[in-house]
């Protein structure tokens, strides 16, 4: 045997062997070795493929941890429509879906939780997996298979081979995960997902699957669509089929005619629901029995043979014994109830966002009051309503601070809005997020630069303005926690390179409130220079297109701020890049809005969009009586439909092509 059948018969071997491992893990739940084995079985044969690619796989284990960056993606045609459910929310409900089931024949019903999550359809050949869609508006979803390949409860090889297999699965993310990702969001200055299912929504239409694979998402497969070569009769005996090929499925409950019985299961799992380590927000009912439901059919929106009974939130009381105050990354004070711990939709609940001074005074909210509370989607605490009744006279009302509990810095009550604000841009509480804000990908781009190594320099004053970042020197950064020679080396070469960046990208991460990516770049088109945009008066800034009296007035209070300045000189002494350097060709485009959709043929939306404002156009969203062109490419959607509706002209890849070259 040569070396190379060798090393071909190696990486078999391990794929077959971590195949075997992650259904155990991810699938039944019954682990035989430890992670660190599997971890070191992965590492092996991500180094076999790397140093013999001719030998490498799109089923091998290895693309779980992702990789592929998507430029869109694809349309998917269901063959086979996925529908959605009709919702029950009451016993009587159940038992009327019950009485018209029995019009057509006699069922048994199987009872299965639902899953609050993403419905995706997965499809194998031959027993291997080749694409993955999402559910989309039920007839055509999108292409997201390098996606699903990096979730390893889906399996890429399947038991046994039936020649096709099209099944339906509900993507989800753990109550764990979940909270461990928004606690990274948060660290970072980044928005919340509201719940686990956002989360998972968002997870799965990544374009870098590297992100996807970072999410920990799981699944459950609840229904076949399509199957070649094996015959099945009932969905109970299709469920345990599915679990036999190796996907994850609920089978803890066997199938019966008897309708109380059902209503039994259905508020079983009601009160199992908040300790199941994912989200459920209801049970769904089916008939068992295949040919029953070819009988029953669908109506234009649902089926005949299904439906979904839906849980309401869990609501309980409890007493405020504090109202705190938090400050975030743009300066807002944000209240904050600390509650008597009470146990809430699974979890206890300690305390409560109260949003803002309105909200408070809106529900006369005060310290010693008793509150009803639930968790918003079933994740964020929040309070209902004060119970009057029960005040005793003592409770306190509260009032927002007139400095900030950070800095001490007075703050200041914006008049057309709810919010508090602290304004000192040298807030310690502020600091950390706006740094690693100005880091991020969309701002400078400085890549090592995350919330664990801002937290260090801020906490040991070697930041105390993002212009600081620019002196940092390698000896500084050798003396932080996890900080070895390279990273050092790495995180030095992207603060250089960051030097470059265009002007709008600067604008973008100094977190001047109201002005988001879209204003950066139209700030720095018109003004060309920073120096340019700080000269400006608010009319000036304000006569820019989709620029505001409010942005306006937010840009002009930002720039006038003394520490703004200051940071600004800072920024100047290191060389930091203040002007635009992206050009600007001709302005034929000018005034003209652009809407983009579909695939175009040889450009990505960002290469055509690029382009377009090369010439002084801009793009839209959304078509409107304003557009003045919809650039339309394959699979082209409602913008085409409602374009053609108000008489836009539409053009293709080609004609933008001809109209940049006259």
């Amino acid at each position: 045997m040569t070396d190379k059948q060798r090393v071909k018969e190696e990486i078999e071997r391990l794929r077959e062997a971590l195949l075997y491992h992650s259904r155990k893990y991810y699938v039944e739940d019954n682990p035989e070795i430890s992670d660190y084995e599997y971890d070191s079985m992965l590492r092996s044969l991500e180094q076999l493929e790397r140093e013999y690619p001719e030998y490498q796989s799109p089923l091998s284990p290895t693309v779980r941890v992702g990789g592929a960056v998507s430029k869109g993606f694809e349309t998917v045609t269901h063959t086979v429509k996925m529908e959605s459910l009709q919702n029950a929310f009451s016993d009587d409900e159940i038992r009327d879906f019950d009485e018209s089931v029995r019009k057509t024949g006699e069922p048994t019903y199987v009872v299965e939780y639902k899953i609050d999550g993403l419905s995706v359809s997965l499809e194998y050949r031959d027993g291997q997996f080749v694409r993955g869609s999402t559910r989309g508006d039920g007839e055509v979803g999108e292409d997201i298979t390098q996606n699903l390949k990096t979730i390893r409860a889906i399996p890429l090889v399947l038991t046994e081979k039936p020649s096709y297999l099209e099944v339906r699965g509900e993507v989800f993310m753990p109550r764990e995960s979940f909270e461990r990702l928004n606690v990274i969001r948060e660290e970072a200055g980044e928005p919340l997902f509201a719940n686990p299912r956002n989360a998972a929504a968002g997870s799965l239409r990544q374009l870098d699957s590297r992100v996807t694979a970072s999410r920990n998402l799981s699944i459950f497969v609840f229904n076949i669509q399509q199957l070649e070569g094996v015959a099945l009769s009932t969905h109970y005996e299709a469920l345990c089929y599915l679990k036999r090929l190796g996907f994850r499925t609920i089978t803890e409950w066997e199938p019966t005619g008897d309708i109380e019985a059902v209503l039994r299961r259905i508020h079983e799992i009601g009160e199992q629901r908040f300790a199941l380590p994912y989200d459920i927000d209801g049970a769904v009912v089916k008939v068992n029995e295949f040919a029953l439901r070819e009988e029953l059919g669908s109506t234009s929106k649902f089926p005949k043979w299904a439906t979904a009974f839906k849980f309401p939130p869990e609501v309980k009381p409890t007493r405020i014994l504090d109202i705190t105050v938090n400050v975030g990354r743009t300066g807002v004070l944000t209240p904050q109830a600390v509650l008597e711990p009470v146990r809430l939709a699974g979890t206890t609940v300690s305390a409560a966002t109260l949003h803002n001074r309105d909200f408070i005074a809106d529900k006369d909210i005060r310290i010693g009051d008793t509150v009803l509370v639930r968790k918003a989607g079933e994740i964020i605490p929040e309070v209902l309503e004060v119970e009057l009744a029960k005040r005793t006279g003592e409770e306190r009302p509260f009032v927002m601070p007139e400095r900030c509990p950070s800095c001490g810095e007075p703050v200041w009550s914006d008049p057309e809005e709810a919010a508090v604000r602290c304004t000192n841009g040298a807030c310690p509480a502020q600091l950390v997020r706006s740094v690693v804000h100005f880091a991020s990908r969309d701002a400078m781009d400085i890549d090592g630069l995350g919330p664990a190594i801002v937290e260090q320099l801020v906490d040991r004053g070697l930041v105390k303005s993002v212009a600081d970042l620019y002196s940092l020197d390698a000896e500084e950064l050798l003396t932080l926690e996890r900080m070895g020679k390279k990273s050092a080396e790495n995180l030095l070469a992207a603060l250089e390179r960051s030097k470059k960046n265009d002007l709008s990208r600067l604008l973008f991460g100094f977190g001047i409130r109201h002005i988001g990516q879209k204003a950066g770049k139209l700030l720095a088109a018109r003004f060309r220079t920073l120096d340019g945009i700080r000269a400006a008066t608010a009319e000036e800034l304000e006569s820019v297109d989709e620029i505001g009296a409010i942005m306006a007035e937010s840009v002009v209070a930002y720039f006038s701020h003394p520490q703004t300045i200051k940071m600004i000189e800072k920024l100047t002494a290191a060389g930091v890049n203040l002007e635009s350097t992206e050009t600007v060709l001709d302005t034929r485009f000018a005034g003209q809005t652009f809407v983009l959709t579909g695939t175009l043929p040889t450009m990505t939306r960002a290469q055509a969009t690029q382009l377009i404002e090369s010439f002084g156009g801009k793009t839209a969203g959304s078509v409107s009586k304003k557009t003045s062109y919809v650039l339309a490419g394959e699979d082209a959607g409602s913008k085409l439909k409602k374009a053609n509706e108000l008489g836009i002209p539409v053009i293709d890849e080609a004609a933008l092509k001809k109209m940049t070259e006259e």
